[in-house]
Parts: C-alpha cells; structure tokens; sequence
C-alpha cells in the first residue's frame, strides 16, 4: 500500500512540474511591444492648424482614435497588474506544495490517516496551481488581443496623419496660388486704371471681384441708341485698354454686351436685343484684335441682351446704368486648375 501511494505521489510531482514553468518570454515581448506604442503614439500627437473644412473631420476621427486608444493601454496596464499578481500568486503555491512535499516526506513515516490527509492537500494545491495556470494562458491571450487592436488603431492613426500631411500641404499651395492670382488682378487694375485715367467718371468703371478685374463702359462712351458701331472716344478707350491686354499675355477676356429691357425696333440685320448685345460685343473684340498682341484665342465675346441688369428699376437712370459694354479680365488659371484636379 505504502508503495502505491509514493508511486501515485511521484507522478503527481512529475506533473506538476511540467506546469510549473510561467510564461515569462511571452511577458516580456507584450511589455516591449506594449513601450514601443507608446513610444510610437507619442510621434503622431502633432496637429495641423491650417486645416479648415476637411482638416477639421479628419482631426476628430483621429481625436476618437486617441481616446481609444488611451483606453485600450489603461486597460493593458491593469491586465499586466493583475498578471504579475497571479504570477506572483503562482509563485507562493509553487513554495507551499514544495513545504508540503517536504512535510510529506517528513510523515511518510506516520499514520495512515495523516498521509491521506496531506494527499488530499497536495491534491488540492495541484489543482489550485493548474487554475492558475490557466488564468494566466487566458490573461496572455487577451493581451495578446489588446495588443493586436491597439497596433491596427496605430495603422489607422497613421494613415490620417499621412493624409493630414497631404492635403495640408495641397491646402498651402491653393492659398499660394490663389494669394498669387489676387496679386495679378491687384497689379492688373491699376494698370488698366492707369491707361483709361482720361475716362474715368465719363461712363467708366474699374471693379475688382473674385479675383477678376471688371471694365464696364456705359453706352454714352462707346454706341449711339439702337448702334454696334463704335465713335472715336470708345475707340480709343478700348485702344488703350489693348496695350495693357497686350503686355500681360496671361490674362483671359472676356466681352460681354448689355441692354435695357426697353424692346429694340428690329431693322436690318439687327432682330431684337439680343442681336444688338452680341453685335456690340463682337465689335469691341474686333477693335481690341487689331492690337497684334493679343492673341485672338484669349478672347470670347457674348451678348447677354436685358437678362443681367445692374439696377432693375425702370427709371431713365438704371436703364442707362443696364446699356453697357462689360470687359472681364481674369488671369489663367490653368495651373490652380490642375492642382484641384490633382486632389
């Protein structure tokens, strides 16, 4: 009988010890895993300011994955405490089955009653040792997870900065080439100020809007009532305008007919206002044309007839403010087009 039971008690410790060895690589590596997110979290904290409209969703979807993320290491670090608390744990049970071996072997020579009584507690440690092994496998595969969710939140993090970055730097090369084409329009309207001073106040007027350069020239200046054709003074307004439309090749015009909404008496060629707007603009383009340094392809010309009248009273005077002949100068933007293109 006394053989059986050391027999039973010699397996008892042979399996035990195949249990006894805690995972202390695997421990370690999530530990370094775990310091070099941490490290690289802290890379990625830097905001871009100049963002507006797309900087500002993008911010917030990288502020949720910040807190995330925060709450997925406050989470690894209390799993890691309680990890070292079982391990610990383990640890002390590992030194009392070994006391309690040793007491074993002191009461070998004892009563039978004793020996099944430190059986039964040898027996029982076992099995507290087995739970707490599997507590810790349990414990190092949910780290294992955490670990896995927070690296694809870092992948994700990155990924928004990468495209922060990018249209961050799209954002500043719009606002250069906008604050360049503003600076054209500027320089542009006072040249052509300058070469029409001798109209100014005599049915001309030089505006700047969204970035064009608007030269509107009453009728009084240019066409007698119900004529396309041009008199001397409006030709050589338009003249001067020429040479500045010349010296700045980069600049696209556009002419633009208006009348009254008083109905035209056909005659002729000429049918209705819509014909008188678009003969008075083609005869500007053909004036401005005979300046060699223009390029005929810069220019369009359009006949808008009584549809887009600046005053839509119907008084003598707005009707004579609505009988106009508007040029539209705006600079090329062929090279802001293609970075919105690009985007």
């Amino acid at each position: 009988m006394k053989g059986a039971q050391k027999t039973l008690l010699l397996a008892a410790l042979v399996g035990l010890s195949l249990f006894s060895c805690v995972p202390a690589k695997q421990y370690n590596l999530l530990k370094d895993n775990n310091t070099k997110c941490e490290e690289e979290r802290s890379r990625f904290s830097r905001e871009n300011d100049s963002l507006k409209i797309r900087v500002r969703e993008l911010s917030s979807v990288r502020s949720v994955l910040e807190r995330e993320k925060a709450a997925l290491i406050s989470d690894s670090t209390k799993r890691q405490i309680a990890f070292v608390a079982l391990t610990q744990d383990y640890s002390k049970l590992q030194d009392r089955y070994n006391d309690l071996n040793l007491a074993h072997d002191a009461l070998l020579k004892g009563t039978q009653s004793e020996t099944k009584k430190l059986l039964a507690e040898i027996q029982k440690a076992q099995s507290l040792l087995m739970q707490r092994e599997d507590s810790l496998r349990a414990l190092e595969g949910q780290l294992n997870a955490r670990s896995s969710k927070l690296s694809s939140a870092q992948t994700q993090m990155d990924s928004l900065l990468r495209n922060l970055n990018e249209k961050s730097a799209t954002l500043i090369e719009l606002q250069a080439m906008l604050a360049k084409k503003d600076s054209i329009s500027n320089a542009l309207r006072q040249k052509v100020k300058n070469a029409l001073i001798g109209f100014d106040g005599k049915g001309l007027t030089i505006t700047q809007k969204n970035g064009m350069v608007y030269v509107s020239m009453e009728d009084k200046l240019l066409f007698k009532s119900g004529s396309f054709e041009i008199d001397t003074r409006g030709a050589d307004a338009i003249r001067g305008l020429a040479e500045v439309l010349a010296q700045n090749p980069d600049i696209n015009i556009m002419v633009e007919g208006h009348t009254d909404d008083v109905p035209y008496q056909g005659r002729g060629e000429l049918k209705d206002n819509w014909d008188l707007s678009v003969k008075r603009a083609t005869t500007v383009v053909r004036l401005l044309t005979e300046n060699k340094g223009i390029n005929p392809t810069r220019i369009t010309g359009a006949g808008r007839s009584q549809y887009l009248p600046m005053e839509a009273a119907k008084t003598p005077q707005a009707r004579q403010k609505n009988r106009r002949t508007e040029i539209i100068l705006t600079p090329n933007l062929d090279e802001l087009m293609q970075i919105i293109e690009k985007n």
